[in-house]
């Protein structure tokens, strides 16, 4: 590239927004209450190895769940609910949290519970809330900006020397939280003339609130305006199927730079319909296509309940202990974070996918070799991130605590993407792929 990019994310805090906190337990909780590392199970009377009673209890009763022990679910359905907190440490919270969907699951509740969490979830967006919510997760965490400044430096490269009319196409749900530090570097190219951007935003069905998009839309508008970037913003609606967007309803015209971006966005399909999301992609004919997805695999093992909850349950394990050493003690967005995760849990614990509205899969995660197998098989090629994107991603994991770290793979899979680690667990992926 002419001038390397350098981001800051932190320089743009008011065009940034985000979904907003879901529901609280229906059960009264006592932090005072807990029980820790000399926590029994109901089958042991050992004290849990590092005081992970939690994991152990979960364990337990998705086994009983499994073999329909119904006297052995509610007995541990009634321990949990005893020790289980949303406001206490790691352990109370994951229980907290699993237990809600423990129990929707023993009783062919979770489609019903699903629908309630979403709708309380739609009602409750406030822009200014949201907004404040995720500034603070990117100030304590590169969860989220990781991926952020990995796809702004792809697309960047790949559009070099692009001086017309470049058309991103963001089918993520991260209300354009990405997009300030862009506009910034298209304007401070060493280009001979600022290339018009044109952003199309496509929202899922239930996924994003209209007056929030149109609050979003209007400050990215006001920051191109003063970053002097010729600027269009469109947002598309309640959106069913990825799969059945077309050239015409996007907007897309002749002669346009095309770039799609994928942020979170693939897991939200239904797995027998992601090739078909993938095949779409195909047909906008792109410069590239953007992928972050959290690393984790919630569809080999959906059809085995236990090994689909082990899963499901290391992952937010990670998430759970990342946020609980990143945010300071008695965090409000922290809790708000946690709480997010109790509908994905619900998804993919207790409903089964024909259960759930249009693509919507309740975000059943695949691993990063997972998706660019699919990728792959839809002709794409991987695109590799150059030393200068890398050096950036590197520049922003400096800014946070200890624990952070970048994996770029090596041989065979050298192409095929970055991946964020937490304590050397890695748990997101970003990737660039051309057709």
């Amino acid at each position: 590239m002419a001038k390397k990019t350098h981001y800051n994310i932190f320089s743009n805090q008011q065009y940034i927004g985000h979904e907003a906190a879901a529901m609280d337990m229906h059960h009264n909780n006592h932090p005072q209450n807990s029980h820790t590392s000399t926590s029994h199970t109901s089958d042991s009377s050992e004290p849990c190895e590092n005081g992970k009673w939690a994991s152990k209890l979960l364990r337990e009763c998705a086994r009983a769940i499994s073999d329909r022990d119904s006297a052995k679910i509610h007995h541990l359905l009634w321990m949990l609910n005893e020790l289980a907190s949303p406001y206490g440490d790691c352990e109370q919270k994951l229980a907290s949290y699993f237990l809600q969907a423990l129990f929707c699951k023993a009783t062919c509740s979770g489609q019903r519970s699903y629908k309630t969490l979403t709708s309380v979830a739609e009602k409750s967006h406030s822009f200014d809330a949201a907004r404040k919510l995720i500034l603070k997760f990117q100030e304590v965490s590169p969860w989220t900006t990781f991926g952020h400044v990995a796809s702004n430096g792809a697309i960047l490269e790949a559009l070099e020397g692009e001086t017309k009319l470049i058309h991103i196409i963001d089918l993520s749900n991260t209300l354009c939280t990405q997009w300030p530090t862009l506009l910034e570097a298209l304007a401070t190219r060493n280009d001979i003339e600022t290339p018009h951007l044109k952003l199309t935003v496509v929202a899922l069905t239930g996924s994003i609130v209209g007056s929030v998009m149109k609050q979003v839309g209007q400050r990215m508008e006001k920051f191109a305006r003063l970053m002097g970037v010729p600027f269009e913003f469109n947002a598309i609606y309640g959106v069913d199927h990825l799969g059945g967007l077309t050239k015409e309803r996007l907007g897309v015209q002749e002669g346009e730079s095309i770039v799609v971006n994928c942020v979170g966005t693939l897991r939200r399909v239904k797995e027998e319909k992601r090739g078909t999301v993938i095949g779409m992609l195909k047909s906008l004919n792109p410069r590239v296509v953007t992928v972050v997805e959290e690393e984790a695999d919630f569809c080999s093992s959906k059809n085995d309940f236990v090994k689909s909850f082990e899963e499901c349950l290391r992952f937010y394990t990670l998430y759970f202990e990342m946020l609980e050493e990143s945010f300071p003690p008695i965090s409000n967005e922290q809790l708000m974070l946690e709480r997010e995760c109790s509908k994905s849990i619900l998804g993919v614990l207790a409903c089964s996918g024909d259960e759930l509205v249009g693509d919507h899969d309740g975000e059943r995660r695949e691993r990063g070799i997972q998706w660019s197998r699919r990728l792959k098989e839809e002709a794409f090629s991987p695109v590799g991130f150059s030393d200068d994107v890398v050096d950036d991603v590197k520049a922003l994991l400096k800014r946070y605590h200890t624990g952070w770290s970048l994996v770029v793979p090596q041989g065979d899979d050298y192409l095929s993407g970055l991946y964020l680690t937490w304590k050397e667990e890695p748990v997101v992926w970003a990737s660039a792929w051309k057709p």
